[in-house]
């Protein structure tokens, strides 16, 4: 029996690209990965070498692709997934004219705050194209950048995300597709076009921007990426999407009712539904996927971060300090943390928050303000489920995946605060597996997403303990209340 054909998934991440093989039972096979710098040395700046990327996506697959032939395996498509919220400006030959500024760049703050001082115009805004008005926000970014960066924007004719610069390579043309573009905050969720007021904030027209697709639309793979990678010209490219939305279809969490959790440096916790639309509030984001479907949900800045964070200040291996925080008992013997070390997104969306101790007595040691502040994380989470459930859709299950649950004080504290149940599912192979997963609904393979997601199997659990689940639910309106103090106050 020969070896099944396989999908290879091009994730472009933050620091590196990883390509994930796997065939139509949704097994990882094989992953590659090189990795690349984020440059940031200015203040706030956040920024990657657009033909860095595109380099290190080129070698990644043509090792997967070696990989494959040496075990027997047919490629039958590439797939795409992508960090959101990115920006590069192309000068007429299509090279990039500037840095492909990320999602963490900051340099917006001003302008962000200023879209956000009218509130009534920023809450528009927001629940005309399902993203916050803040510096992640691609909006925000070419505000700021056609506003009052001319040296940087003096040759750039049209601008694009990190992903439709690289794919540009893969099928000879410009084009993004509906679920990476509904985060740049320059998209109706109603059309799926671009969105024009938003174009007129951001200070760009429609035709500097890329021709939106489908996720799951397909073109041929040119001669010269064919060459490169050693796969055959005219293969199968499947556009794919934002790695937010795809790593709900690689852990499984598309079924109505099942959220996706994640937890790295950052975190999110994103749920399925049928429809686009945010809460009342305009707490949470809500993007598109494929066939008709949107997660609703909300990203925090500060995930493991946290934890990290606590290790540098306390000289201590952060798996040790983690190890002495699950010794303390839920609650952190009364002590309170609000971990905002990178400002904050869901659910406030404001940069320029700061952290805080509340409670601190002369007993506290490193283990329990450590506890804190990882129930600080947890408590974000929970508000945005919170968020997510007021904007009408149901959370009945959790998916839950990332490098924080190596430790299991992160699973306890955060099945605590949202009192339900985590499926862990750390192997699943995250966003990249999301887009195998997608490229197969796209060739056909199954009828459905929500068929392809069935597949993905959680490898363990953890159950809220009831006492400690009520002690973080008191606890989360207090949260809350301290936040609206803090929030105004001169520092």
């Amino acid at each position: 029996m020969s070896p099944a054909p396989v999908v290879l998934g091009i994730d472009l991440g933050t620091t590196a690209t990883k390509v994930v093989a796997a065939g139509t039972d949704a097994r990882v096979l094989h992953q590659t990965e090189r990795g690349y710098p984020l440059r940031t040395d200015e203040s706030g700046e956040a920024t990657q070498d657009a033909l860095q990327v595109r380099d290190a996506a080129i070698e990644a697959l043509a090792e997967c692709v070696a990989w494959a032939k040496e075990h027997g395996h047919e490629v039958a498509g590439l797939s795409f997934s992508t960090a959101m919220h990115t920006l590069v400006g192309l000068d007429s030959s299509g090279a990039p004219a500037t840095p492909a500024f990320n999602w963490a760049d900051t340099r917006a703050a001003d302008v962000a705050a200023r879209i956000r001082s009218d509130r009534d115009a920023a809450s528009a805004l927001h629940r005309a194209t399902g993203t916050p008005v803040h510096t992640q926000s691609v909006m925000v970014k070419l505000a700021w950048l056609t506003g009052s960066q001319a040296d940087l924007t003096r040759d750039v004719v049209r601008w694009c995300a990190l992903k439709d610069f690289v794919v540009a390579d893969f099928v000879g043309e410009l084009v993004t597709e509906y679920s990476l573009s509904s985060g740049s905050g320059l998209q109706s969720m109603s059309t799926l076009q671009w969105h024009e007021p938003a174009l007129e904030v951001a200070g760009v027209r429609a035709e500097q921007l890329p021709e939106i697709h489908s996720p799951t639309t397909t073109m041929p793979l040119t001669a010269q990426v064919a060459q490169a990678v050693g796969l055959p010209e005219g293969l199968p490219v499947v556009l794919g999407g934002g790695d937010g939305p795809l790593a709900n279809l690689g852990v499984g969490a598309v079924q109505p009712g099942v959220a996706a959790l994640s937890l790295g440096t950052s975190g999110a916790l994103r749920v399925t539904r049928d429809k686009p639309g945010v809460d009342e509030r305009c707490r949470t984001f809500s993007y598109a996927l494929a066939d008709g479907l949107w997660v609703i949900g909300g990203a925090v800045s500060n995930g493991g971060v946290a934890a990290q964070w606590a290790s540098e200040a306390f000289g201590v291996d952060v798996a040790e300090l983690l190890d002495e925080a699950a010794a303390v008992p839920p609650g952190a013997e009364g002590l309170i943390a609000l971990p905002y070390l990178l400002g904050e997104r869901a659910p406030w969306w404001e940069p320029g928050l700061t952290g805080s101790f509340l409670g601190l007595r002369r007993s506290h040691g490193r283990a329990e303000m450590t506890r804190a502040v990882v129930e600080g994380v947890a408590q974000q989470l929970a508000l945005v489920l919170d968020a997510v459930r007021d904007s009408g859709a149901e959370v009945r299950a959790v998916r839950a995946t990332g490098g924080g649950f190596r430790s299991r004080v992160w699973a306890d504290a955060i099945a605590a605060a949202l009192d339900i149940d985590l499926d862990l599912a750390e192997g699943s192979g995250g966003s990249g597996l999301g887009a195998v997963l997608l490229g197969w609904r796209a060739l056909g393979e199954f009828d459905s997403l929500e068929r392809a997601a069935e597949l993905v199997v959680p490898e363990g659990r953890a159950t809220p303990d009831p006492a400690a689940a009520r002690l973080m639910a008191r606890r989360r309106a207090v949260v809350e209340r301290i936040y609206e103090t803090l929030r105004d106050l001169p520092i």
